[in-house]
């Protein structure tokens, strides 16, 4: 027996329910650049990261809330009833997911993104510096340089 059949895979209620799951707790940075395009009303995009981090580059629109200032402050800066939206520096990273704890917390309904910063600035989807609005080359390992997104 192979590796992959090694653990059979689930039963189709199992597998529905456990990635329906992972889909209402995760999203991804394509999926997050699209609804922002498109103006989705009540979603708010949330860079957790401090302040040198947020200002190296961050997402345009994004609010900068560091994971400890959450509990004190997200009242002023999040409307209620919005969803949000929580990243950090890339998936080596867990800060997006301590922020989107303390969201959780706090109950806001919330999501993470997947890849965070990094793969946001690897897909070549504009970010704000210093300097003001920028985009990296697509790295074709992360995104087809044709498109600006995932294509799955």
């Amino acid at each position: 027996m192979t590796h992959t059949f090694a653990v059979p895979a689930a039963d189709q209620v199992t597998a529905t329910t456990h990635f329906l799951a992972r889909l209402s707790f995760e999203t991804d940075v394509s999926d997050v650049y699209a609804d922002l395009t498109a103006g989705i009303p009540g979603l708010v995009v949330v860079d957790s990261r401090r302040t040198a981090a947020w200002a190296q580059g961050h997402l345009p629109g994004a609010v900068h809330l560091p994971t400890a200032e959450i509990a004190t402050i997200a009242a002023e800066a999040v409307p209620v009833g919005s969803t949000v939206v929580t990243y950090c520096w890339g998936p080596g990273c867990n800060g997006a997911t301590r922020a989107a704890l303390e969201f959780a917390r706090l109950g806001y309904p919330v999501k993470e993104m997947l890849g965070g910063y990094e793969y946001w600035v690897r897909e070549g989807l504009p970010v704000v510096t210093g300097t003001g609005l920028t985009r990296r080359p697509v790295d074709e390992l992360t995104a087809p340089r044709s498109t600006v997104s995932c294509d799955c």
